[in-house]
């Protein structure tokens, strides 16, 4: 008797597209609405600004809560309401008239793009996979690398051509028709109703061990107290805040030394180096490696390529190139690796919520980055910049150690 295909893939093929359209136009669609607004209207830099970083905090406020929203309303409910509220949010963005407007339009899209970014990811792929999860949820977060390469020049064509309004529009109508199908016809399935194991696996045979021996229950204020929790979410947090500040200015940075054709093709090569680096450690990584080392040896290659940055001083070609490739093959890891620690160092009951916890606080802190890093280099010389991204990684990876424990590989989720 054959047995149906394991279904796991074609829902990690559905969070690759949920990640596409969800960083597309919820992460990297942002900055281009910041200048379509202002073009329109002649608002200060500063208010639109601001605008961006609402839009962040209040999605960090709302991924907090997504395991129970997950919990009431169910997955697929979720994900239908996050693609409904990006797209109103994204066309407030467009017909906002006066800033209040604005401001009211970012607390529907901050609101709904969470529910397509990476905790979202995590909980429609995890379900599916645990031997086989760190391949699983690199090949879905890497949707987010192709939604940049994507949507980045898409909106400014489109923008361009149509209006802002009318651009939004089309492009808010087409992910929320995507979405919607594939909540209902593919994320609303699980292994359980399609008789399926995990990773595949024929019925009955155990999981792959990942846990840790002596991992507990954390419930409530519990888990706020556990080293593991908050060396996991301090490390994600520093790590990104360095990563979104750094890459906010990147390419006005490259420009004078490569002019601005080749500094977007540069920044396009740290996102295929983001693409690659996710996808090498996720398929590689062994079994029983150490994540927290994986993770730290990741945030040493972007110090690496910040420091290549820092010693091309502005004008060596070959040094400003390799630093963009090195800095860029951890860009995807620091959002993919903390759920897979996660997955092995807390109990299987705590994993969702502490992902979307640790999502949380790292979006609330990197909304700040671009702003922080903004205000260094009108204060100091760009260089610094290089050097500060430095010292925040190693910061982060100081973190990492701090949280480590053993014995690593035990028992199954």
């Amino acid at each position: 008797m054959s047995h149906p295909p394991f279904y796991g893939w074609r829902v990690v093929a559905g969070a690759f597209v949920l990640a596409v359209f969800g960083w597309g136009i919820g992460f990297y669609g942002p900055p281009v609405y910041l200048h379509a607004v202002r073009e329109a209207h002649g608002w200060p830099v500063s208010l639109v600004s601001a605008a961006v970083t609402v839009h962040f905090l209040v999605g960090a406020v709302v991924v907090a809560n997504l395991p129970a929203l997950y919990r009431r309303f169910g997955l697929p409910a979720v994900t239908k309401a996050g693609a409904l509220s990006l797209g109103l949010g994204v066309l407030g963005w467009a017909a906002a008239a006066t800033p209040w407007q604005l401001f009211a339009a970012t607390l529907l899209s901050g609101a709904g793009w969470v529910a397509m970014g990476a905790a979202a990811v995590n909980a429609i792929v995890s379900p599916w996979f645990v031997r086989n999860r760190p391949a699983a949820l690199a090949t879905a977060y890497n949707g987010a690398s192709i939604g940049g390469v994507i949507f980045s020049p898409l909106w400014v064509v489109a923008i361009d051509a149509l209006g802002f309004p009318v651009a939004a529009a089309a492009i808010c109508t087409a992910m929320a028709v995507a979405i919607w199908l594939l909540a209902g016809r593919v994320f609303s399935r699980t292994p359980e109703q399609m008789g399926q194991s995990s990773d595949g696996d024929a019925s009955g045979v155990a999981a792959a061990p990942v846990t840790l021996s002596s991992v507990r229950p954390l419930p409530g204020r519990a888990l706020w107290r556990d080293p593991r929790f908050v060396t996991l979410a301090l490390g994600m947090a520093l790590g990104l805040f360095a990563q979104i500040g750094l890459i906010a200015h990147l390419f006005s940075l490259l420009v004078p030394a490569l002019g601005a054709q080749a500094a977007g093709i540069a920044t396009g090569v740290a996102t295929a180096a983001a693409i690659g680096g996710r996808t090498l450690v996720g398929w590689l990584m062994p079994a029983g490696a150490d994540r927290r080392l994986v993770a730290s040896a990741s945030y040493t290659v972007q110090i690496a390529g910040s420091i290549a940055l820092l010693v091309a001083a502005g004008d060596n070609v070959a040094l400003l190139i390799l630093g963009v490739v090195l800095f860029g093959a951890g860009i995807g890891n620091a959002t993919s690796l903390p759920p897979l620690i996660a997955q092995v160092e807390f109990a299987r009951e705590d994993v969702g919520r502490v992902v979307a916890l640790i999502v949380a606080i790292g979006q609330g802190t990197y909304a700040f980055a671009p702003a922080a890093f903004g205000l260094v280099r009108e204060l100091l010389p760009s260089p610094v910049l290089f050097m500060l991204a430095a010292a925040i990684q190693g910061l982060a990876i100081a973190a990492l150690f701090a949280g480590r424990r053993r014995p690593y590989l035990v028992r199954a989720t």
